[in-house]
């Protein structure tokens, strides 16, 4: 198997929406992006399938020395083999995939967020800075599209968030500050117990609409001359724009269910 067939397999086998994003772009910059999500995926991995926090550490240790190896010129894992041929070509910077890494190290030390100040700073190095790697890979030509790149990224982590905290809560995670939790009278062991008490729905109507927020200010800020260019940016925000709907139809039934678009959904917004 070579690294761009690991890659592939990687991205495919998640089920992830980026996956249909992926789809129309020319073959290299396919390659490279499939690369930059099987990255996301592995270091993801490590925080979520690694139940001992000593070893996702080293785990994570291991990757942040890997990402060295790669500016260095002798990548050893698939994923950073296959990283290695775009990173002059799309201008795919070391501390970026760094800040990711970090983003991740931050799940294994903390499971609550007191404000969105914290939040949004966790959100910006999984999500953002994806973004920002991301629309560089897309053929990002202006300052002003890494500003949506890094609007949109928030928008979708906070979308994740949102659809996340019943089996966020059932690892013992609560990623929705705690001073709205305050704001609406919810407390943490509503959550983690799965009670939808009558501040829960509209605790999760102002979070929706604060990831909405943050999509509106994404598409602003995108100049008409680069919306061809970050096409799959834009498809991802079409496809969780249209789950967050979905969520707010359910209610925002999610404590106790995982509210998803079907693959054939995804195709068609896509």
């Amino acid at each position: 198997m070579t690294p761009d067939e690991y890659c592939q397999q990687k991205a495919a086998a998640s089920g992830s929406s980026f996956y249909y994003s992926f789809l129309f772009l020319p073959p290299e910059r396919r390659r490279a992006i499939t690369a930059l999500y099987a990255y996301c995926r592995e270091i993801d991995d490590v925080v979520d399938e690694v139940s001992d926090p000593g070893v996702a550490q080293a785990k994570l240790a291991w990757w942040a020395g890997e990402i060295d190896a790669l500016y260095a010129g002798h990548p050893e894992h698939p994923v950073t083999r296959a990283l290695a041929p775009h990173l002059a070509a799309f201008d795919l910077k070391r501390e970026r995939l760094l800040q990711v890494l970090e983003g991740m190290r931050m799940d294994l030390q903390q499971t609550r967020y007191l404000d969105f100040t914290a939040l949004q700073r966790y959100c910006h190095l999984v999500a953002g800075v994806v973004g920002e790697l991301a629309a560089g890979i897309f053929g990002a030509a202006q300052e002003s599209t890494y500003v949506y790149a890094r609007n949109l990224g928030l928008s979708l982590q906070l979308v994740n968030i949102i659809r996340d905290v019943g089996e966020d809560a059932r690892r013992g995670r609560i990623y929705l500050p705690l001073e709205d939790l305050q704001r609406f009278g919810v407390r943490a062991a509503d959550l983690l117990e799965r009670r939808y008490t009558e501040g829960f729905e509209p605790l999760m109507r102002f979070e929706a609409e604060r990831a909405r927020g943050f999509y509106r200010a994404a598409l602003d800020a995108l100049e008409p001359q680069e919306r061809k260019a970050q096409r799959p940016g834009l498809i991802m925000g079409a496809i969780y724009a249209t789950l967050l709907d979905e969520i707010e139809r359910e209610r925002f039934r999610v404590l106790h269910q995982r509210i998803a678009l079907t693959p054939l959904r995804k195709l068609w917004i896509a």
